[in-house]
């Protein structure tokens, strides 16, 4: 505790020495000071935004996790190295002289929302979607039935993952819900040769699982049809070439209605989704070895319940499916509806792949049904009335907190544009309380609360000691990284 508590000392001296060498024509000394919370894309994203928007301005990250960028490293799956070379971007963000990321600082008990109003000019919420989407049908809680997000924290070696353990020994066959580009990360993880996964910064204790996985058959199922399906062309051709994969589709599924031609002509997404999957409809093998993998591509179809093993363990059997049909409910859009026909499809293990939930803390005004701050362009709102004129001066949001869990990492980019666009504008209309009249105490009583507190924060120093203790670990196996997977070995790796 006492390194702790020197390195952030050391710290709180050394930026106040490097302000005090700049002119004071350039900078005031009493800045606009910004706290961002969540550091992930958008996170960071908004704090470059603002950094370049306002000279001079303060900007303080922080996140409940020791480690920095969010899903880039726990979300990205880990044979994606390429997308995450933007982990170098916010390095440099980090370190910008006016900028600082705080980890292992959890909004709500380490502190509250309405002490960082307190402490900064502007207040930006950036921390995601941490939780999952519900079902809300029979025998969703059975063993074996897991979100797609615990499964991807599980490999990705995420601190709230380890302990997952997913069964892939007691069964051959998985289901899972959903066709998006997280399903389709889910299922190549669980079909991809593990000798090519060992090259990678999946978590040890995930590849030792993957290694001992009996699972041979998954299983993609979607309510709706190939022109509808939500992954992307580049996520779909790379699980459609693993090698040694065979692939079935009903070719049934894949007539098109007038409504879905009509989808397929004016979106080239789609239309080039499902012309890979109309080429591997037709090019698979009519007699597949026993040896293959099967990835099984199912339309059509929603969960109504799951079945029970009936051995008294508990553990998810199967999944009970109606068939559904596409009705129009207007221009261009179509939804899937039950048709009243049932089956069964046994499965021993189920990961729910239907999307990601925010989580509201204390003083924050939440809309439960669209699981999304309300806002205006970033500006939070009062209430979910709608209402331009009920603002929460000074707090903002900005990445799936603002708009909900779509997008790709990029599209952060331009959400944080917005957002800071909207302060800017707010700062120059003298919304937002000004940093000369209404001066704010900001990172130094952020730092100062937090060590009466007892709390133990990673500055950005300390996270490079844990990125390079990984990397040295990784080396050692021929991997890019060894990822520390506990809360403990990475407070240890910052304090060495």
């Amino acid at each position: 505790m006492a390194i702790f508590d020197q390195a952030i000392r050391r710290l709180s001296i050394s930026l106040s020495r490097r302000r005090s060498s700049l002119s004071f024509s350039t900078l005031s000394s009493n800045p606009l000071r910004v706290c961002v919370v969540g550091a992930g894309p958008a996170g960071f994203y908004t704090a470059e935004k603002m950094l370049k928007a306002h000279q001079g301005a303060e900007v303080d990250i922080i996140d409940r996790l020791p480690t920095p960028f969010g899903l880039v490293r726990s979300g990205v799956a880990p044979d994606h190295p390429e997308t995450k070379i933007v982990m170098n971007q916010f390095s440099k963000v980090a370190h910008h002289e006016w900028c600082s990321f705080f980890g292992n600082i959890t909004l709500g008990s380490s502190v509250s929302l309405s002490e960082l109003r307190e402490l900064y000019h502007v207040v930006v919420l950036a921390y995601g979607a941490e939780s999952d989407r519900a079902l809300g049908i029979p025998g969703e809680y059975l063993s074996g039935i897991h979100s797609a997000r615990e499964f991807v924290w599980w490999y990705n070696g995420h601190p709230d993952g380890k302990n997952l353990s997913p069964d892939l020994k007691s069964t051959d066959t998985a289901v899972i819900l959903g066709q998006g580009n997280v399903a389709l990360d889910v299922a190549r993880i669980l079909l991809q040769s593990t000798s090519v996964l060992a090259t990678t910064d999946i978590a040890s204790h995930a590849l030792e699982a993957l290694e001992q996985s009996s699972i041979r058959k998954v299983y993609l199922v979607g309510r709706r049809g190939p022109a509808q399906a939500a992954c992307t062309a580049k996520e779909l051709r790379e699980v459609l070439g693993i090698k040694d994969l065979c692939i079935h589709i009903n070719e049934v599924d894949l007539c098109v209605s007038p409504e879905d031609e009509e989808v397929l002509k004016n979106n080239r997404i789609h239309r080039r989704v499902y012309e890979l999957l109309s080429k591997a409809a037709a090019s698979a093998p009519s007699h597949p070895s026993s040896s293959q993998r099967e990835l099984h591509f199912v339309f059509f179809r929603k969960p109504d319940r799951f079945l029970d093993s009936g051995e008294g363990s508990r553990r998810v059997a199967g999944v009970h499916f109606e068939k559904t049909m596409l009705k129009a409910v207007g221009p261009g859009k179509q939804i899937a509806v039950g048709t009243g026909l049932y089956e069964d499809l046994d499965c021993g293990l189920v990961l729910k792949s239907i999307g990601y939930k925010s989580v509201p803390v204390d003083g924050l005004p939440f809309d439960h049904e669209k699981g999304v701050v309300p806002n205006i362009k970033g500006r939070v709102l009062t209430d979910t009335s709608g209402d331009p004129t009920l603002l929460e001066k000074g707090l903002y949001v900005c990445g799936w907190l603002k708009r909900g869990p779509t997008g790709i990492i990029a599209t952060n980019l331009y959400c944080a544009e917005e957002t800071v666009a909207s302060i800017s504008e707010d700062v120059h209309q003298g919304e937002i309380a000004s940093a000369s009249t209404l001066p704010k105490p900001g990172r130094q009583g952020l730092l100062q609360l937090l060590e009466n507190r007892g709390v133990r924060v990673v500055p950005f120093s300390a996270w490079e000691k844990i990125d390079s203790e990984e990397r040295r670990l990784g080396n050692l196996r021929s991997k890019p990284r060894e990822k520390l997977t506990t809360y403990e070995d990475l407070l240890k790796a910052a304090t060495e």
